[in-house]
């Protein structure tokens, strides 16, 4: 038997996290979807699957029952419980443990985390990016570009992000830059808002990527600029106007050379920020340029996520698309070294 068919037959240990300041819906909801992707795992054959729930700060602890040289770890741990902004010291302590996991290393996974250097890195790899500015000050002098939408800089799930949040003037500028300096304690990233059609790109793979079938955001129910855009609450917040109103698209409808354009970029931007295995773009198109506006490495894949309905509509049904992943991050496993 070869390595790689006794890489097909390690046990896979399903990592995550609950939060005990969680409610009891928000525990349950989580805890649902793990046990979802136990099961689909198994579907696709893989005989030993179990969870490991980290609730809280004893990752290594948790781990050190299991062997690295005899298991693959499904990550989908997004924080140590009690740390804001610790997904990257999850998978740091994996690391230092010598398991092989999906997804992200710590080094991406940390730098996914500052808006500020993601920006860096697309721009150095000619990854078209809005124009952007750092405030770290309620003073935003010098930017005349409107409108503009004004983000929390170390944030991820669209969290701070309202209608309130594309600015029109410089003094409504100034105004939202105070209430995220205030409200988060870390300073404010200003784009220029491109006001245009919204993608969702989910891609996968190690030296040959892939795109999946793109998700359009369509904002079409809102003829208020405020509102073209995706929101905290069109993610997290059922009823809202957001939740309810945005439209997904999938797939896009987009045209074979803006297919190939998006593409091209995206695939440079997913290599550029050094995603593993899988990851999702956030990007706009504007008089035929696609802007990246974020990358997600270890982006979601909640069985009604966009990465998950993307893989779907090109032939990976949930469990395919589970055991595509963690055969992505066997590759890596010791037992393939010959």
């Amino acid at each position: 038997m070869s390595r790689l068919a006794d890489v097909g037959r390690l046990p896979v240990v399903v990592l995550s996290n609950i939060d005990p300041e969680w409610s009891e819906k928000d525990r349950e909801e989580t805890m649902g979807l793990v046990e979802h992707l136990v099961g689909a795992l198994q579907t696709a054959g893989r005989r030993s699957v179990s969870m490991v729930v980290i609730e809280e700060d004893n990752i290594c602890e948790m781990m050190s029952g299991h062997n690295p040289a005899s298991c693959i770890v499904f990550n989908w741990c997004e924080s140590i419980p009690g740390i804001r902004h610790s997904e990257h010291l999850v998978a740091r302590c994996l690391e230092k443990m010598g398991f092989t996991f999906t997804g992200a290393d710590s080094k991406t996974l940390e730098l996914s985390q500052e808006k500020r250097l993601v920006k860096k890195i697309l721009e150095e790899s000619r990854v078209p990016v809005p124009r952007w500015r750092i405030f770290d000050r309620p003073d935003a002098s010098g930017w005349d570009r409107f409108p503009a939408i004004v983000k929390a800089s170390q944030e991820h799930c669209s969290e701070g992000i309202t209608p309130e949040s594309v600015v029109m003037t410089p003094r409504e500028l100034d105004e939202r830059v105070s209430f995220i300096l205030d409200t988060y304690r870390q300073p404010a990233i200003v784009e220029d808002f491109i006001d245009g059609r919204e993608f969702h790109v989910s891609l996968w793979g190690n030296g040959s990527i892939t795109m999946l079938p793109p998700a359009e955001m369509d904002f079409s129910a809102f003829p208020d600029v405020h509102d073209r855009l995706c929101t905290h609450d069109s993610k997290c917040t059922p009823g809202s106007p957001h939740y309810e109103k945005i439209r997904t698209l999938l797939p896009a409808p987009l045209a074979d050379a803006e297919l190939r354009d998006l593409e091209k970029v995206c695939r440079c931007a997913y290599n550029a920020v050094g995603c593993r295995d899988y990851g999702r773009l956030d990007v706009r198109v504007r008089d035929g340029v696609f802007y990246v506006l974020d990358v997600n490495p270890n982006a979601d894949i909640s069985v009604d996520a966009s990465m998950a309905c993307a893989a779907e509509v090109a032939g990976y049904p949930y469990h395919q698309m589970a055991a595509t992943i963690v055969d992505l991050a066997a590759a890596r496993h010791p037992l393939t070294e010959f």
